[in-house]
Formats: C-alpha cells, sequence, structure tokens
C-alpha cells in the first residue's frame, strides 16, 4: 500500500481542545449510552471526525504516530464526561498502535481500503488452535470484548502448540474479521455499561501466520511491522501500552467525579440539620485529597511515558526496575480512584443513593475497572516486589 496522503497533522493541544469539545454530547448522551450498553454510533463518528482515533496510527496509514501519553491525555479528557466511552475508546485507540507491530499484510488487509476502519479485542487465551498449511485454525469463545458492536477486525488470544514435540506453548494474538466472528450479548453489569464488552465466538476460521502476532515476546523479530513504522513508539513493550489503556480512563473518570461533586456540594444543604456540604470539613479535606490524587497520577502517567519513549528514541529499553515501577503504578490507577470516589460518594450523603446523583456512575464505572486483569495490583506488585528481592521477572511483557 503507498502511504495515504494528508496535510499537516494536528498539535497535541488541538486535540486535547477536540476532546473537551465533545465532553458536553458525552454527558448528555451517557445515560442512554448505559440503558443501550453501547457507546452511541454518533459518538464513534464524532471521536473519528475529530481524528482522535489517529493518535498510534502510523503515519503511512493516515495516524500520527504520536506518543502515547498524549493518547491517554485525550482519554482522560473523554472520561470526565462519560467513562464508558473513554474506556471504549482506550481500547479501540490503542490497537492501530498493535497492528503496526503486525506483517505489512496485514496492516494492509485492515486498513488498505479504509484506514478508519476499527479492530476490538479480547486477549483471554481461551482460544482452540491447531496447525495448518499456511496458518491456524481457530475456535473459541472469548468473553469482555469492549466497543465490539463498532469494529471490522478482531484481536484475540488463544496459546499456539508447539511446532515440535516437547516444545513450549506460545501466547498470540491472532487477528480475524467480522465475516468470522459473532457477538454474543451477555454485558449485563453494575458498572462500564456502555462498554458493550460483549462475547466473541468464533468457529474453525483459518487465519494465516501473518495475522498473528508473538505478543508476549518483545524483540523486534516478533515485530515485523516495524520495518515499514519506524516510529520508537512501536518499540515500546506491549504491556505498558495496552495497561494503561485499561485503566487511564478512572484518572479522568476520577476527575470528572471531582467535577460533579464541586458541582453539587457546593449548594447543597443538608435537610438533616448538618448545615452545608461546602462547610463540612470532612468535604473539604476529601474534594482537596482527590483532586491531589488525580493531579498525581496524571503526571506518574506523563513521567513514566516520556522516559520509556526517550529510551526507545535511543534504541534501548528502560531499565528493568523502571518498567516493573510503571507497571504497578499502572495497576495501582484504579485501586487508588476507588478509594477517592467512594469517598466523595460518601460525601453526598443521602442525595449519593439515588441512580440520577452525577457521582454514582463515576463510583461505579471505576469500582468495574478494577476487575480487569491487568488492573490486578497485587499481582503486578507481588512481581515487583520479588524483583526488588532478588526474584526473577515473571512478565516477559513488561
Amino acid at each position: 500500500m503507498q502511504p495515504v496522503p494528508k496535510t499537516s497533522d494536528p498539535t497535541e493541544a488541538e486535540l486535547l481542545q477536540r476532546a473537551r469539545d465533545l465532553l458536553p454530547s458525552l454527558r448528555e448522551r451517557a445515560a442512554a449510552a448505559d440503558q443501550a450498553r453501547s457507546v452511541p454510533a454518533a459518538t464513534i463518528a464524532d471521536i473519528q471526525a475529530a481524528g482522535l482515533l489517529k493518535i498510534l496510527q502510523p503515519k503511512r496509514y493516515g495516524g500520527y504516530e504520536m506518543s502515547p501519553r498524549v493518547f491517554f491525555d485525550v482519554q482522560m479528557t473523554l472520561a470526565e464526561g462519560c467513562m464508558s466511552t473513554a474506556w471504549v475508546y482506550g481500547v479501540l485507540g490503542v490497537h492501530p498502535w498493535q497492528l503496526a507491530l503486525f506483517d505489512v499484510r496485514a496492516q494492509d488487509d485492515v486498513w488498505g481500503g479504509d484506514a478508519s476502519t476499527l479492530i476490538g479485542s479480547t486477549y483471554m487465551p481461551v482460544g482452540k488452535v491447531t496447525r495448518v498449511e499456511g496458518g491456524f485454525t481457530l475456535s473459541g469463545r472469548w468473553a469482555f470484548s469492549s466497543g465490539c458492536d463498532h469494529v471490522e477486525w478482531i484481536f484475540l488470544g488463544a496459546m499456539v502448540p508447539p511446532a515440535e514435540e516437547g516444545g513450549a506453548p506460545e501466547y498470540r494474538t491472532f487477528l480475524v474479521p467480522k465475516v468470522d466472528f459473532s457477538i454474543v450479548d451477555t454485558w449485563h453489569t453494575l458498572g462500564l455499561k456502555a462498554t458493550g464488552s460483549q462475547n466473541i465466538v468464533v468457529e474453525d476460521a483459518f487465519v494465516p501466520d501473518y495475522r498473528t502476532h508473538r505478543t508476549r515476546d518483545d524483540t523486534t523479530a516478533s515485530r515485523p511491522g516495524i520495518a515499514v513504522n519506524k516510529s520508537p513508539i512501536y518499540l515500546l513493550p506491549f504491556m505498558q501500552v495496552f495497561a494503561r489503556a485499561v485503566s487511564s480512563a478512572c484518572i479522568g473518570g476520577l476527575q470528572g467525579a471531582v467535577n460533579a461533586f464541586r458541582e453539587s456540594a457546593s449548594r447543597q444543604v443538608s435537610r438533616n440539620m448538618l448545615g452545608r456540604t461546602a462547610d463540612d470539613p470532612s468535604a473539604q479535606l476529601v474534594i482537596a485529597e482527590a483532586l491531589t490524587a488525580v493531579d498525581q497520577l496524571k503526571l506518574t502517567l506523563a513521567r513514566n511515558m516520556d522516559d520509556m519513549v526517550a529510551h526507545a528514541g535511543r534504541g534501548e529499553s528502560a531499565p528493568i526496575e523502571d518498567r516493573l515501577l510503571y507497571r504497578y503504578q499502572s495497576s495501582q490507577v484504579p485501586e487508588i480512584c476507588a478509594q477517592h470516589v467512594s469517598r466523595l460518594l460518601k460525601s453526598c450523603g443521602g442525595s449519593g443513593v439515588y441512580l440520577h446523583h452525577p457521582v454514582q456512575r463515576y463510583f461505579l464505572d471505576i469500582h468495574t475497572a478494577r476487575s480487569h486483569v491487568a488492573n490486578n495490583v497485587d499481582m503486578v506488585g507481588r512481581n515487583f516486589g520479588g524483583v526488588l528481592l532478588g526474584l526473577e521477572n515473571r512478565d516477559p511483557t513488561v
């Protein structure tokens, strides 16, 4: 495929402003999106029209090849209006980064006719794989495919049996077109309702070898796409990019909860003779600490991404202890945000129990985000702590 001609790329500031301009419509659509259990097609169209899904896409396919830090800044901004939308944005928007690592033939399969084509995913290693000439056959049922209603292709995880007797199985991501998978409606949840994270079913689909990616192998040999996509961002470890896509929406969600609490609490007067919420010392402390947490989490994310991109630009990786720290800090995000949003909701008093209260949606969404396996803070922390104490690193994707 020939590179896609286009005008000059937008700046980081322009992209952030475009995201902020979408917030009124995201807030307006949030309740209906929850009811439908899917982000509206109009919202996806708005996000695409703003160019926000091009941030991590290769330039040869009309993308911007910008730092993941810009991508996560946009995601956090969107989450202030609707965390489900931001979650879906994070999942769909990070996939162009991974596809850029695939064989160029796979990239052409997806983007050759339309560079705006979207890819979904579910990386659970549950697929049944059989080796055949030229590739594999794939079958299985996968859960938690966020935003799958809007995609034409999907990434699916599976363990590939060894090519030789005695060998070890190998985890790969399989790229599968819509004609080969079906969606099963299972997403009835307490939070992140509009993400539409449904089940995916595949029955004996042929997947050519070039449409697979050895996802747990971060060597250049497992990333043939970097022969044409030469930006340093495509050298970053897989989990450092993907894990942030399923944790960073919580930071924006906490900011959204802070915004909603400030608006409601500044004028709320208790009916139980407790006075104005704004005069409550506990509420004052809760809002101050929540906003400080947002600031600290954003600064940490920016520092970590900038450091890893700088190392990648020099053709090297950040030290392993730094990368394990960054991975642990990513997994901590939903836990920290959940603690603060819980305190915010408690400070809302009796009004916070009503379903229409604006802080409640952020509370439910953030607590739901904690359940993603990439946000398993104890598992990630134990690995990091073990390395600090002299044990071997058990996570090759950091």
